[in-house]
This record gives C-alpha cells, sequence and structure tokens, in this order.
C-alpha cells in the first residue's frame, strides 16, 4: 500500500445558516496535525459501484471500438438523447431518469481554509467513512449548483450523486471563482479534508470544460497526486505539462484518465483530444487512459452521455492491478 505522510491543519466545524435556507457548515483553521494519505488501493479492493439506471445511462449504440476497447465512438442523436430524454429540452429530465431520495444526505456547505473559503454541495457520506469520492469541477461561468443540479444534463447528475450514495461514497459539487491556481488551491483543500475524514477511499476528479484547467493542476500537483484514483475530462482540455507529472514520472502511482468528447464541439475540438489520447499511449506504454468520443455530440455532450459507473468501475479495476 502506498501511504504518503503530509502536513495539514485539523478543521472545526461552526454552522450558519444560507439565505437558501440550507444548512452551511464552515470549517476554521485549528492547528497542525499530520495526515497520512494512504493509496487507494486498501480500500478500493474488490469495490464496485453496483448497478443504478444502467439501463438508461448505458451508452446507446458504439459505433466504433479500438486499442482493446480503451477507444470508443458512441453514437448520439439529439432528437433522441435530448428531444425524447428531457421533459424540457436542455433544462429538466423526463423523471424516471432521477430518484430525489439522495435529498435527505445533501448539504450546502463552507470549508475555511488560511483567509480563503469555497462554498460546496455534498452528497452522502459527508461526516466521514466514505467508500469512495467523486468532485466535479465545472466549467466558465459554473457555479456549485450545475453539478448537483438534478434535472439538466439529462439527469446524469443525479445518477452520479445515486451511485455514490447508494454505494457508501460521496459527491461534491464546489463552486470555483478561479479555474487556475486558486481554483486547484481551493479543490486540493476539499481533497485534503475528506482524504482525511474518508482515509483510503478512492477519490475522483471530473472535469467539465475549462475545468480541467484545475484537474490537471491537482494531477500535477506532488501532495495531491497521490491521493487520486481517477481523472474524468468531460468536454474539457489537455495538458502537456502532465508528461512531467508525478504519475507520469513514477513519482507516484498511475492515474487513469478519462477523455470524453463531441465531434461537434466548437468550443475545444474533439481532435485536439483525440491527439493527446494518441500522444499518452505513445510516450507512456500502459498508461490508462480512455477516449470516448460522442459523434456528433456537443460541448455539453459528455456531461450529458458519459456513463459514470462503466468508467468509475474501470478505474477502480486499475487499481486494483
Amino acid at each position: 500500500m502506498f501511504c504518503l505522510a503530509m502536513p495539514w491543519r485539523k478543521l472545526a466545524l461552526v454552522q450558519t445558516w444560507t439565505v437558501r435556507d440550507a444548512m452551511t457548515t464552515t470549517f476554521a483553521a485549528l492547528g497542525g496535525v499530520l495526515l497520512m494519505a494512504c493509496g487507494t488501493a486498501a480500500l478500493a479492493d474488490g469495490y464496485v459501484l453496483a448497478p443504478y439506471k444502467d439501463d438508461l445511462f448505458a451508452y446507446p449504440k458504439v459505433l466504433e471500438s479500438g486499442y482493446g476497447g480503451d477507444y470508443v465512438k458512441v453514437e448520439y442523436i439529439e432528437s433522441r438523447d435530448i428531444d425524447q430524454r428531457d421533459v424540457v429540452p436542455v433544462k429538466k429530465v423526463r423523471p424516471e431518469y432521477v430518484s430525489l431520495d439522495i435529498k435527505a444526505v445533501e448539504r450546502d456547505l463552507t470549508i475555511k481554509f488560511g483567509r480563503k473559503s469555497i462554498k460546496y454541495i455534498a452528497t452522502g457520506k459527508i461526516d466521514g467513512g466514505a467508500k469512495a469520492i467523486v468532485l466535479y469541477v465545472h466549467g466558465r461561468r459554473g457555479n456549485r449548483f450545475q453539478g448537483a443540479d438534478d434535472g439538466m444534463f439529462g439527469g446524469n447528475f443525479n445518477r452520479i450523486k445515486n451511485l455514490m450514495v447508494r454505494n457508501g461514497g460521496l459527491y461534491l459539487s464546489p463552486g470555483f471563482r478561479s479555474l487556475k491556481n486558486k481554483g486547484r488551491d481551493a479543490a486540493k483543500a476539499l481533497i485534503k479534508e475528506y482524504a482525511a475524514t474518508s482515509p483510503g477511499a478512492p477519490i475522483f476528479v471530473a472535469c467539465g470544460s475549462l475545468g480541467g484547467g484545475i484537474c490537471w493542476r491537482l494531477i500535477e500537483d506532488r501532495q495531491v497526486a497521490p491521493l487520486l484514483a481517477g481523472m474524468l475530462l468531460l468536454g474539457s482540455t489537455n495538458d502537456d505539462r502532465f508528461f512531467r507529472s508525478p504519475p507520469a514520472t513514477g513519482a507516484a502511482k498511475k492515474v487513469p484518465i478519462y477523455i470524453g468528447h463531441g465531434t461537434r464541439d466548437r468550443i475545444i475540438r474533439w481532435k485536439s483530444q483525440e491527439a493527446f489520447f494518441q500522444k499518452v499511449r505513445r510516450n507512456l506504454p500502459g498508461y490508462p487512459i480512455r477516449l470516448a468520443i460522442f459523434d456528433s455530440g456537443v460541448h455539453g455532450t459528455p456531461i450529458r452521455m458519459t456513463d459514470w459507473r462503466l468508467v468509475l468501475n474501470w478505474m477502480l479495476g486499475v487499481g486494483d492491478e
């Protein structure tokens, strides 16, 4: 088991109330303690996510496959995958795609780190003992409510929340003021806090659009990289500095990478993601990376169409190897 000792600060809870009438917990720094951040394999051994609405969220049709299944081209048809799936196109999915039982374990929280703070919505094992943790990073003009919206993106955020709750996990959706270094620092504070309260839990970060700037900074961080069990890039970016990162150089365990992208994305072109996928396979043979191309998909399609359970179980399996 890979373990890393690192200094961090013990955090105390101060409860307040937000204007949205949701309980907010503010974490105040008390003093220095030593956090033992152990590799995810300890808890992840044999742990997989049980099925939840797989028949509704599985890829509708795989048009192409290659690299031993690490590359797939998935059929996406707007009239089916938005118009027939949503009650209000783009904004509200049909009720059979969601379960709101998770609202009983969902809270609007705030964590303080140093003189800064970040607000986030947490769903699941908030007080510790989570078996797995997923942190979603929104893109430009996003907020913490985007990643917790049960009706948008075809109900796919509701699915990941349900997958975490039903499998003893925790889902985090923070709001970032910056998608660069300050955003990384905020995400790092959250990751370290919950790594301490759920020691050994595999931690996955999923970044939408330009939120990828935070994802890449996290995987390149020598303190955070050993804590990560996987990174998902949803209509997002790539970064060649990855090749100097701890997982790429052997200074930390390999962090599986999933890339989902639409062929009609006009904000971030899919060809650049395909080229990055191929570059990783060429320069780092055997590195765990997968690419799902959504045929005719647009910028937000990977958030709607990515099969969370399929991807996370693959990452958990890689972590067991």
